[in-house]
């Protein structure tokens, strides 16, 4: 597999994880990448261990970045894939795996983190918080290139925030896409715009 293609085992691993959990509903599975520790009953009860217990006292610093990987239905599952194939393609061949990658965990340790900062809640997860760092990252690249850098269509950036507003008024749940990981999306655009700027500043300097 050409080392440009690093996109490609995310969106597999994506989809396997997704079949094999029931697409999320098989706790059991999906529980070893879960944000934070939870803990299941006997009786199919759960609770979720705090932060300090997860990754101070146990140090499980995978659940940072892994709840990316965790999608809750076909829909879900299908939307994310379909952009991290396209903004993954495009930022791998332009910028270089080295860059995409250090996307992914930043964009994703960044919205994962502010997703339970604000809900408090474990069960979430997709890879939309890392698409909402592309389409950040790639946003700030675009405006200060001189070129159709990405030749990303400029309606899509628009689109995206729009979505994401929708989301924080609940006219996405209204609609029937049901629960909204809406602080991750934020967290993902914030950090993929923070990302680029970093980017810019050291690529400059060099």
């Amino acid at each position: 597999m050409n080392i440009k293609n690093f996109h490609l085992p995310i969106i597999i691993f994506s989809v396997l994880l997704a079949l094999i959990s029931n697409f999320g509903s098989v706790l059991a599975i999906i529980e070893p990448i879960t944000f934070t520790k939870i803990l299941i009953s006997n009786q199919g009860l759960f609770s979720t261990s705090s932060m300090a217990q997860t990754f101070i006292n146990e140090n499980q610093w995978w659940r940072l970045i892994s709840p990316i990987f965790i999608h809750f239905s076909f829909a879900h599952l299908a939307f994310n894939c379909l952009w991290i194939y396209i903004l993954g393609e495009k930022v791998e061949r332009i910028d270089g795996t080295t860059i995409f990658l250090l996307i992914i965990v930043f964009t994703g340790i960044f919205s994962n983190f502010l997703q339970y900062f604000w809900t408090g809640s474990s069960l979430f997860g997709g890879l939309s918080g890392v698409i909402y760092g592309l389409i950040g990252y790639c946003m700030i690249l675009e405006m200060d290139s001189e070129y159709d850098r990405y030749q990303l269509p400029p309606g899509l950036y628009l689109f995206m925030i729009v979505w994401l507003i929708f989301g924080f008024v609940g006219l996405l749940e209204l609609f029937g896409f049901g629960s909204i990981a809406n602080f991750a999306h934020l967290g993902g655009l914030l950090s993929g715009v923070m990302f680029a700027m970093i980017y810019k500043n050291l690529y400059r300097s060099m």
